[in-house]
């Protein structure tokens, strides 16, 4: 077995590094093949759809001896000229899949796309309106700090003489 470090720059650059620069070179030429164009974006049809399929698939067989070494094999596979794997794996199995499929993937998708803009549309107006809570709250709390607030009335210091004359006051009354 090879490290796992070492299997996943591999990969990287088996996988994704060099075919993007074949890619890049078949595209940048002043009249480029349509069958090299079309061999690169089957090539990256099927690295997208593994690679979608590796997220669920990754975690139930990457417990098995070699798993990484054989998918750096897998992806050499499909670009190596030799075998032409890119072109088997395409017209066996991804082409008659999708084909198959195509009008149950298209109504997927447009449901999809509808419900994901619902939803949005669904929080959007969400976050607008906590947005328009906060502020005003904001608003509020500044606005009472801004504001002076009234002075508590002072007791009214009194003095003795006041209190006598109360006092007399209240024995007249008394009387």
């Amino acid at each position: 077995m090879i490290g796992s470090l070492l299997t996943r720059v591999l990969l990287m650059v088996f996988g994704y590094a060099y075919p993007a620069y074949e890619c890049y070179k078949t595209v940048e030429q002043n009249k480029p093949e349509i069958q090299q164009l079309q061999f690169w974006c089957q090539y990256w049809i099927l690295v997208a759809a593994l690679t979608v399929f590796e997220r669920v698939g990754d975690t139930l067989i990457s417990w098995l001896p070699m798993y990484s070494e054989a998918k750096l094999a897998f992806f050499i596979y499909l670009w190596l000229p030799n075998t032409k794997g890119t072109t088997y794996v395409y017209d066996s199995f991804f082409k008659p899949y999708v084909s198959k499929h195509e009008n149950e993937i298209d109504r997927n998708l447009v449901e999809l796309k509808t419900k994901a803009g619902g939803m949005a549309m669904i929080y959007l107006q969400k976050v607008i309106n906590h947005g328009h809570t906060r502020f005003f709250e904001i608003l509020q709390y500044i606005s009472e700090q801004s504001t002076p607030k009234p002075q508590p009335k002072e007791k009214k210091q009194t003095t003795t003489a006041e209190v006598d004359d109360s006092n007399l006051k209240g024995d007249a009354k008394q009387s």
